[in-house]
């Protein structure tokens, strides 16, 4: 890949999805038939882009695409790196592992990287990558319908009266789609291949072990690296913790949703109902649950237009992904009180700006290829039917998606290997840091990845709300209980939880893209 092409594709970076960083798209990179099994070291070139720190470099790393067939054909994966600040006091790398599937952390070097403390990065490389699949990486795309790339789409929520007859022909049209414009590759990714990967780019990188901060999807990877690595691992941070369930895995990372909305819910209903909110929608915040309940139904009954937005109507299901979204972030709220207001007066706000549909196209066929290809999804309507009205009855604000049927549903090619099981065999040198109430990864999962880690772990449970904990939505408590160990190693003696001792409120931060 030229440095030109690498400067572009880091220039379109775009947000989607669950608010991770994506990287935009570039031409394809070729898989090539040569190669030797063992990984060359890295070739380091400056990344010419608006935005990164100018000590970014960039890197492209060969690795296998079918690992059963390590001699055969091969893909590109593209890394970058910001060396550490102290030379001599270097320790080794630091990996920086995004969630998704389907987020980068090329970038982040240069961004959430620098948020570090500087212990941290004076003796640790950061080093990013965009995962297999991903551009500027050898790419995959699934040419969707451009309706179906709406993020109510592709993770799709039943019929307001709870039918999936809508959902399953769907699934069929968007699989079919996949198998017919993925090509070999989309068979090719999943969590395990992305932690062989991971493994190739230690070894190019020349070192023996490596450090990781894996967050939300990347815990999971960082967890099957740490399972299939062990004795590769230097210090693991897993932040926002995926539940790791092996009979589940990805069908456990929709279901969390359930649980993370009602944990999530009643904090965004007392800052709602706050006097002196400028969006407040109820006076009391016992009546916010309610009119979210009311408003969602209605909208259900008689969507509103909604001009260059897609879909191009706010309905019920629109109103509750965007509860979904929203809840990631506190300073998100207003977002979804806003379109709560509006919705009362039967007007839309402006629509948001998506990210370019060469970067949905993407990353939607990154996103389907890991979460179909782990795991064998139920394959008949009726078994979708039952989990959706169960979900609907226990968990009204979620109606029914968590369980619902989405593309893999009707994925034509079999998982090529069962889960890898998380267990506590292994160095005891992983720190979780997870925040109570958190919609995408609620601590009931978490509370899952501790057990089956055992002693191999401690958890840090912070007293806060938000997706993504540490240097973002956790507390100063938290913070600093994971950055003491990837500075100095050492973790607290047992679990801890990091209370929040004052309550603020959340400033409001815009609208998210996506």
């Amino acid at each position: 890949m030229t440095q030109r092409k690498r400067s572009r594709s880091i220039r379109n970076a775009a947000i989607v999805g669950m608010s991770t960083a994506l990287l935009g798209v570039t031409a394809p990179v070729t898989a090539s038939a040569t190669g030797t099994n063992r990984p060359e070291p890295l070739t380091w070139s400056a990344c010419e882009g608006t935005g990164l720190d100018p000590r970014q470099e960039c890197a492209t790393l060969d690795v296998p695409m079918d690992y059963a067939d390590p001699e055969g054909p091969r893909i590109e994966m593209a890394v970058s790196r910001i060396p550490a600040e102290k030379p001599d006091a270097r320790r080794g790398a630091l990996l920086l592992i995004a969630g998704g599937p389907g987020g980068s952390s090329l970038n982040d070097p240069s961004g959430k990287g620098q948020k570090l403390p500087r212990s941290v990065r004076d003796t640790h490389d950061l080093i990013g990558f965009a995962p297999r699949g991903l551009a500027p990486s050898t790419p995959v795309d699934c040419g969707l319908e451009y309706g179906d790339l709406a993020t109510s789409r592709l993770r799709p929520w039943p019929a307001p009266d709870g039918s999936v007859d809508g959902n399953m022909a769907a699934a069929r049209r968007m699989a079919d789609a996949c198998a017919r414009n993925g090509g070999e590759l989309i068979k090719h990714l999943s969590t395990a291949n992305e932690a062989r990967d991971i493994d190739r780019l230690r070894a190019a990188l020349g070192e023996r072990t490596i450090s990781a901060w894996g967050v939300s999807y990347g815990t999971y990877v960082g967890a099957v690296y740490a399972q299939l690595f062990p004795h590769r691992t230097d210090r693991v941070v897993l932040d926002s913790v995926d539940n790791p369930d092996p009979a589940r895995v990805n069908r456990a990372w929709l279901a969390a949703h359930e649980q993370g909305v009602e944990d999530t819910f009643p904090h965004f209903a007392a800052w709602a109902s706050k006097p002196g909110n400028p969006d407040r929608v109820a006076e009391r915040a016992a009546d916010v649950r309610p009119l979210f309940l009311r408003l969602a139904a209605r909208l259900d009954r008689e969507p509103i237009p909604w001009p260059g937005a897609n879909p191009e109507e706010l309905n019920g299901n629109v109103l509750r992904q965007t509860m979904l979204e929203t809840f990631a972030a506190p300073g998100r709220y207003p977002v979804l009180a806003e379109l709560m207001l509006a919705a009362q007066r039967g007007t839309v706000p402006p629509a948001p700006q998506a990210p370019p549909e060469a970067v949905l196209q993407n990353v939607a066929a990154v996103g389907a290829g890991v979460l179909c290809n782990d795991v064998a999804w139920p394959r008949t309507a009726a078994a979708y039917e039952k989990d959706v009205a169960e979900s609907r009855a226990k968990y009204p604000l979620t109606a029914g998606m968590p369980r619902n049927a989405m593309l893999c549903a009707a994925w034509p090619y079999p998982p090529r290997a069962a889960p890898v099981r998380i267990t506590d065999r292994g160095p005891s040198n992983i720190l979780l840091v997870q925040n109570e109430r958190d919609v995408n990864t609620p601590l009931a999962g978490a509370l899952r990845m501790r057990e089956a880690l055992g002693r191999r772990a401690v958890m840090v449970t912070v007293d806060s709300t938000g997706h993504d904990s540490y240097l973002a939505n956790g507390n100063a408590c938290g913070d600093a209980t994971v950055s003491r160990f990837l500075a100095t190693g050492q973790r607290p003696a047992s679990d801890v939880r990091c209370r929040q001792w004052l309550l603020t409120w959340p400033r409001p931060v815009g609208r998210p893209s996506g």
